[in-house]
Order: C-alpha cells, then sequence, then structure tokens
C-alpha cells in the first residue's frame, strides 16, 4: 500500500465498475482493437487499454474517429457491443479477492457504482459476475449525467443521489480520468493498479493526480479498508 487513509470510515464508498470491480477492460480492449483494426486503423489491445482506461463510449469513440480521419461505421456500436456482451456473458471474472473487500468496505458504509461505461454494459457486467446483489439499485451511468469522467458531474450525482456529501464519500478507482473526476467532487480516491500493464508507473500517476492511497490488489485494498 502506498499512502495512508484516516480511521473514519467514509459515509459513502463509491466504486468505479471495470477494472476495478470486473476484469473488463482487457476484452473491450481486444474487442475494440479487432474492429478497428478492421477498418484500417492499425492499434493494439494493449494501447487502447494504455491510453484510453476509465473513457466514456462518447469520449472514446470521437477519439477513434479522429486517429481514423473519418467517422465511425454506423454500425460500429452495435457490432462491438455484440462482441463484448458475448464475451461478458462466457468469460468475464470479477476481479480476484472483491468480494470480501465488499464484505469488509459494506459493514461500515453505504455504497454505489459510478462508471463511465454505458446503462446496458454497466448492468450486464455486474450481473454475470453477482456483484450486482451489493450495489443495486444503487447503479450509476455517466450517461446520467452531461459530462463523463474526468468532470466531477457524474461522482457529484452518484453522492446526491445517495443523499451524501461530498466530503463524506470515498472512491475507488483505477484510472487517471476517475482520479481527476473524484478530486474534482471534492471526494478523497484510492487508486487501484491491479490490471494496469505499467503497475507502478500507474500507481505514481495516480498519486500524482491526487489518489490518496495506492492499493495494488485486493489484499492491500481489504488492508485500507480496515476501518477502526
Amino acid at each position: 500500500m502506498t499512502g495512508t487513509l484516516s480511521l473514519r470510515p467514509p459515509q459513502l464508498i463509491i466504486w468505479d465498475c471495470d477494472g476495478v470491480l470486473i476484469d473488463s477492460e482487457e476484452i473491450a480492449a481486444r474487442v475494440h482493437a479487432r474492429a478497428l483494426n478492421q477498418i484500417g486503423l492499425p492499434i493494439t489491445a494493449k494501447t487502447i487499454s494504455e491510453r484510453f482506461v476509465g473513457a466514456a463510449d462518447r469520449d472514446l469513440y470521437a477519439a477513434f474517429e479522429r486517429e481514423l480521419g473519418a467517422p465511425l461505421p454506423i454500425d460500429y456500436h452495435a457490432t462491438v457491443q455484440d462482441e463484448i456482451t458475448q464475451l461478458y456473458r462466457s468469460a468475464l471474472q470479477p476481479t480476484p479477492g472483491i468480494r470480501e473487500v465488499l464484505g469488509i468496505a459494506g459493514s461500515h458504509s453505504k455504497m454505489c457504482v459510478a462508471s463511465n461505461s454505458s446503462p446496458g454494459k454497466l448492468r450486464l457486467g455486474l450481473s454475470v459476475t453477482g456483484l450486482d446483489l451489493w450495489f443495486l439499485p444503487h447503479v450509476f451511468s455517466a450517461a446520467q449525467v452531461t459530462r463523463g469522467k474526468p468532470a466531477p458531474d457524474l461522482f457529484l450525482f452518484a453522492a446526491q443521489q445517495m443523499g451524501i456529501s461530498s466530503c463524506d464519500c470515498l472512491v475507488v478507482e483505477d484510472s487517471i480520468n476517475g482520479v481527476k473526476a473524484a478530486v474534482r467532487a471534492g471526494m478523497r480516491v484510492i487508486g487501484f493498479s491491479l490490471h494496469s500493464h505499467r503497475r507502478e508507473e500507474h500507481a505514481r500517476r495516480l498519486l500524482d493526480e491526487g489518489a490518496v492511497a495506492i492499493a495494488r490488489d485486493c489484499t492491500e485494498l481489504t488492508g485500507l479498508m480496515r476501518w477502526h
């Protein structure tokens, strides 16, 4: 663990989904890379994971169009989402150890999810891994606000819906954009770097953006969640 937390448990813990609760980002990156290669944009899944982790779909597609120099095919979203859905149903797993963390965190604080993912993909990811039972109906998507992360809108919306002040919230995030959004919302944030290809470099960047502590796996995250 890097950094420390106060011993006072937060009233609300806001969880990012992709890369924190579920091991989904590699699946989505592989599907996007394959689809983009087919239409003439040479990009790898690793590059997508490193450059666009945590981006909302609308921002991700805008970036792809800039690099492609042309609009994406009209059926791009539907085709990609169909393949991601199939892989979610057959291969998606919860992050190892996350259920134990949720058990500890949920015994002390309210919890919700706030993700840049689309509502359908978000609900599916939580459902097929069985994690929806921890959070429903408190699952919020960037589609519900004007701006996704790194703007603070989604976290502020989640806190408002849960009836908790920003200063009493703790966010768990794996992306630079997510950490930026939490800091801008006036919330403490733990950086989670388990799934990053460059874990130590990613951890440093999360700290530089304002994370109060870093967990490199769920064992470290459990330690940070042991409120006294």
